[in-house]
């Protein structure tokens, strides 16, 4: 559901970056904040279901070179946890160590999502997690020669028996496993958070400006929206590119260029930003949205020039950086032989 900046709901948040408790901010102030309140579980899919040792066989096959062809590339290689589950180059490195064509999207806060891929071709994310491995430039492993590998791992057969008794290492459990870690993958209480749930001194004054910011004046809400602050959709926000996005997945001319809109959770990690890692800074990220798109037939009603004051622009990155929480670190799981 999209929300909607009515005049209602624009003093409503005002009230909240300044503190009031009157009139209306008392009667919707706690609803208003119940739209970014994070969410208690996790979901996790009736057909595959959470379990302990499931997701321990899913970090193991995540940090595992055995996956890719020449024993090189893992999951982690692109999705690092030292750069938020991104990889911190504008486009991502495959076998054989060549350039890829899109940026490194976070597997961050997946379990919420509806399809994936910067262009939304995978509808679960047990087909995605098997999409990086099989793909000729990125892993390029061949799923059977993977099979008669990890069958020949005496760990891995114990562990994928333990964990789909009578089923084994097929590539149905493969994807079943790494989907289930990937779900794991949570971006903690973040400053933002904590000043969600009423403390207001979690974040600057010049943060509480900027959420007012974006979801008035900036319209970043639009698409942006939720404890996750994405809406999961597809949009054309006007980079230069020739890269179509959705469109190759779906030829309607509306999705030409269009990309999935990224949640925001640890956003400052996240750099080069854009599904090409064409704008390096959070800074170019607001002057592109302010009034450096690219006008086209294709591109997404949203996509208006802004007008946006100086003050405006880094009262905004200002809440962006609320956004970023202190997750624990990763450790490495040991592999089985």
């Amino acid at each position: 559901m999209k929300i909607i900046v009515s005049h209602a709901k624009t003093l409503v948040i005002a009230a909240m970056v300044a503190g009031t408790t009157t009139g209306l901010a008392t009667a919707q102030d706690s609803l208003t904040r119940a739209d970014y309140e994070r969410p208690t579980d996790i979901p996790f899919p009736e057909e595959n279901s959470y379990s302990e040792a499931k997701a321990e066989l899913g970090k193991m096959l995540f940090f595992d070179p055995r996956l890719s062809r020449e024993n090189n590339l893992t999951c982690a290689s692109c999705h690092n946890p030292s750069f938020a589950w991104e990889d911190a180059q504008p486009t991502s490195v495959g076998t054989p160590m060549s350039r890829l064509g899109r940026h490194t999207p976070t597997v961050l806060n997946l379990a919420w999502g509806e399809l994936y891929f910067w262009d939304g071709r995978a509808e679960s994310l047990e087909e995605q997690a098997l999409g990086p491995i099989q793909a000729g430039g990125e892993m390029a492993q061949d799923l059977d020669e993977l099979l008669v590998e990890l069958r020949n791992v005496p760990g891995y057969v114990q562990f994928f028996e333990n964990v789909f008794p009578g089923e084994g290492v097929t590539a149905d459990n493969i994807g079943k496993a790494i989907a289930t870690y990937e779900r794991t993958l949570v971006s903690a209480e973040a400053p933002f958070d904590r000043w969600v749930k009423g403390d207001d001194n979690a974040i600057s004054e010049a943060a509480k400006r900027g959420f007012e910011v974006f979801n008035t004046k900036a319209r970043c809400a639009s698409c942006h929206e939720g404890w996750n602050f994405t809406d999961w959709g597809f949009h054309d926000i006007g980079l230069g590119d020739a890269d179509e996005g959705r469109y190759e997945v779906l030829e309607f001319d509306a999705l030409k260029h269009a990309f999935k809109t990224p949640g925001l959770r640890n956003i400052v990690e996240r750099a080069p930003y854009m599904h090409d890692g064409s704008l390096k800074t959070l800074e170019e990220v607001v002057d592109h949205y302010d009034s450096g798109f690219v006008k086209r037939p294709s591109l997404s009603s949203e996509m208006q020039e802004l007008g946006l004051t100086a003050s405006e622009k880094s009262d905004l990155v200002a809440f962006l950086q609320s956004l970023s929480s202190d997750d624990p670190a990763v450790s490495l799981p040991k592999l089985p032989n």
